[in-house]
Parts: structure tokens; sequence; C-alpha cells
């Protein structure tokens, strides 16, 4: 205790005003979810949000993806006004309906998926791109609907369908209508097929539930990003129910890629020109 009564430590005392506080404005560094270091926000932007220290793909917004992913100005969105509706109104802990309020504050979107027609170095393609932030991209009746329209618009214009998963699974506020969407999907996508025009699905962290059970795995050429999750159930839930334990590295895109599931891991960077090689070779 003598250590701390002793005479040669003096205590500072900062006057309140003598060092003003600097303003850091929110959102301008971000930290990393799986190495957990901190990055300048611009620096995650110009780097495709790929961490420059471990190479984790972050999440991206469903118009950063297809900006990336399309010509500049080519991108023409359809059915961007369809809403869901509450029809068993649900209530969990908040009502139904207050949670989409709240995605539609949070992200400018009316619904998980923003579809369209544009084109990728001069090719055109019907594209969905499912956003993460809005609901956890969970699929409901609207999701499906517009998936489904998605397919009937490429069919119109002869062109194949890229669809950018990225999911919870199905939105059981909506009930077995969110199941119903599984084989409406399958179904619009299978016609698609008949008219022999292709389907590439991409895969990104995470995908899960009934968008992994329904159109995301059913690709005429199914791609993924490194390190992405995808599944049915999470892997927490099969280890408690098998009583087994896991693979390492179960359920991640290179895992799959190695059992067959997937086609192809493509980072981030080389997507748009992996991409536009594929679209060559649908198109022709």
């Amino acid at each position: 205790m003598s250590l701390f009564r002793s005479g040669k430590y003096t205590t500072l005392k900062l006057e309140p005003n003598s060092q003003k506080k600097r303003d850091i404005p929110q959102g301008l560094w971000i930290k990393c979810q799986k190495c957990c270091m901190t990055v300048y926000k611009k620096q995650l932007d110009e780097n495709l949000n790929v961490c420059p220290h471990c190479s984790f793909h972050c999440s991206m917004t469903a118009g950063d993806r297809i900006a990336m992913l399309t010509d500049e100005g080519s991108f023409q969105e359809i059915d961007a006004n369809l809403i869901s509706v509450d029809p068993l109104d649900f209530t969990d802990f908040i009502p139904y309906k207050e949670r989409l309020e709240a995605s539609k504050g949070k992200t400018a979107l009316n619904e998980a998926i923003r579809c369209g027609v544009g084109t990728l170095e001069g090719r055109q393609y019907a594209l969905g791109v499912m956003d993460f932030r809005f609901m956890g991209a969970s699929m409901g009746s609207v999701v499906g609907e517009k998936i489904a329209r998605l397919a009937e618009a490429a069919v119109e214009h002869k062109c194949p369908v890229v669809i950018i998963s990225a999911s919870g699974g199905a939105r059981m506020q909506e009930g077995i209508l969110s199941l119903m969407q599984m084989p409406k999907t399958c179904g619009a996508l299978q016609r698609l097929s008949a008219a022999g025009l292709g389907f590439i699905s991409i895969l990104t962290n995470p995908t899960y539930g009934g968008v992994t059970a329904s159109f995301a795995t059913i690709g005429d050429l199914i791609l993924a990003e490194p390190g992405a999750m995808i599944g049915f159930a999470g892997p927490r839930v099969i280890q408690e129910t098998t009583n087994t334990k896991l693979p390492e590295g179960f359920q991640t895109a290179e895992f799959l890629l190695e059992k067959g599931l997937i086609d192809r891991v493509v980072n981030r960077k080389n997507l748009r020109h992996e991409l536009a090689l594929c679209l060559e070779y649908f198109i022709g």
C-alpha cells in the first residue's frame, strides 16, 4: 500500500475545456466479422467490401452488387413497387407490419430482393439480387413473386437469369404462404429451362433455409463467394440433432465445392469477369 501513498506519484487534473474532443463520424471505421481488425470504411469500399487483412467477404447491398455486375446505366428495375402484406396479422416480439416498415426505413427498399434486366459487357441478362439487410433477406410472398416474374421477363427478352442469394430462409411471419414460394420459384425457373435459357445461381454469405432448398441450388451453373456459409439448417442445429461432430469447414463454399454442390468458388474481385465469361457461353 505504501506504493500508492508515495509522494513521487503525481495526479494530473485536466481542465474540462483544456482539450476539445474531436468528433468522429459514425460508420467511418468497420470491424471485420472474421478477424476483428478495424478497417477504414473507404478502404473497404474500394476493396469491394473484402477485408484487406483476412480476405473475408463482407456483406454488400443489392445496389452495390448491381453496380458491380452490370454496365453503367444499363440496369432497368422491374416490379420495384411490389410490397408485402400481413395476411396472418402476425405478431412475435413486434407486429410483422412494424418489422416491414422498419426494414423499409433502414434500407430504402420495398422488399428483400431487387430484380431487373441489364447488360454486362454488352450482353443482356435478367438479374435478381437479395439484400440481407431487409429482414435477413427472408423469402416471403413478394420475394417469390419477384423471382417468378424475373424468370418470365427473361423468357420474354430471351436472355439468361442470374440470381445472387443471401438469405436466412423462409419468412415465417407469412406461414405456409412463405413456404409456397419454394415450388413457385422452382416452377418458374423450370419454364425458363424449357425455353432453352440458362440460370446462373451465385451464393453469398449466408444462404440458408428455404432459399437453399429451392431456387438457389437448381442453377445450371452454381457459383459461390469464398467462405460463404450455405445450408438448410445451421451447423449447431444439425450437430445437436444428429449428435455427431461435424467435419472441418462444414457448410462453407469450399466444403460444398469439394462435395459437388457448387461448380466454382469465385473471389469477389474476379466475379464480374467470371460472370461475363459465363454469360458469353450461355448466350453464344
